[in-house]
């Protein structure tokens, strides 16, 4: 990987800033920016995706935010809500992976939104394609990809990396920090991953096990809780916790050293 940026990778001001971004090795994928609002997305695909990438992106905004307006809680809550049959295709799949961590749906956004985008990328007829919206991933490659996992401070940041083989594909992967970003923790781990078929599962859950971690202590004890957790949340196939110098993981993940 080519690194484009002054700022070190550790910086937060790099997460905030998307800096990394110019970390990605893009191979033979055509890259694509889409931004609306909030959303901040970067698509890599076997094509130029920019107008059918700006439609999902308005769509799927357009859906949950009319949701929103009629459901108040959807948007405040810090628990699971009750299916809702009526709602649209995202707001349920919110609901679901909300409700399998338990944690609110606004967890699951991020990862639910880079899902919706990438099944309908794929829907028109893209063979590869990544999208990553703030660090949570929909992976579509036909062939092994090595994700590099950004820890804030930690001397583990950007030092390992998560490899993935095409027969898993496709995929979620996503990241919550306590100590980086803009999403709500109640956990001091300074990057806890997840990896299931579902990015908006992947999300939620790693929401979940960041709050697992709890106050900055020990950073091997915050690691064992995280990972004690994960065995107890259906639908994931693994998890990677750094906490300071202390890193864990558990179920089906190859963990590779980057340089």
């Amino acid at each position: 990987m080519k690194r484009r940026s002054s700022r070190s990778s550790k910086d937060p001001w790099s997460y905030r800033q998307r800096t990394y971004r110019g970390l990605v090795d893009r191979a033979e994928l055509v890259a694509t920016q889409v931004r609306l609002r909030e959303t901040d997305l970067q698509i890599l695909a076997d094509r130029d995706v920019t107008q059918p990438a700006g439609e999902l992106v308005a769509g799927c905004r357009l859906q949950l935010e009319r949701y929103i307006e009629h459901h108040e809680a959807f948007a405040r809550s810090l628990t699971p809500l009750p299916d809702d049959e009526l709602a649209p295709p995202i707001v349920r799949s919110m609901l679901a992976a909300a409700a399998q961590a338990g944690v609110g749906p606004m967890a699951a956004v991020a990862g639910a939104v880079a899902e919706y985008v990438g099944n309908g990328l794929v829907a028109v007829g893209c063979k590869e394609v990544i999208v990553e919206n703030g660090g949570d991933i929909f992976l579509l490659r036909s062939r092994p990809c090595t994700i590099a996992v950004f820890a804030g401070q930690s001397p583990m940041s950007n030092r390992v990396g998560l490899r993935l083989a095409a027969r898993q594909q496709p995929l979620g992967v996503c990241t919550s920090s306590g100590t980086i970003g803009h999403s709500l923790s109640f956990g001091r781990a300074d990057s806890v991953t997840v990896v299931a078929d579902s990015a908006a599962t992947a999300d939620a859950a790693a929401t979940r096990l960041g709050n697992e971690a709890g106050p900055r202590s020990d950073p091997s004890e915050m690691v064992r809780r995280i990972l004690e957790a994960a065995g107890r949340l259906p639908g994931i196939s693994g998890v990677l916790a750094i906490c300071g110098d202390a890193m864990g993981a558990v179920g089906t993940i190859e963990l590779v050293p980057l340089t």
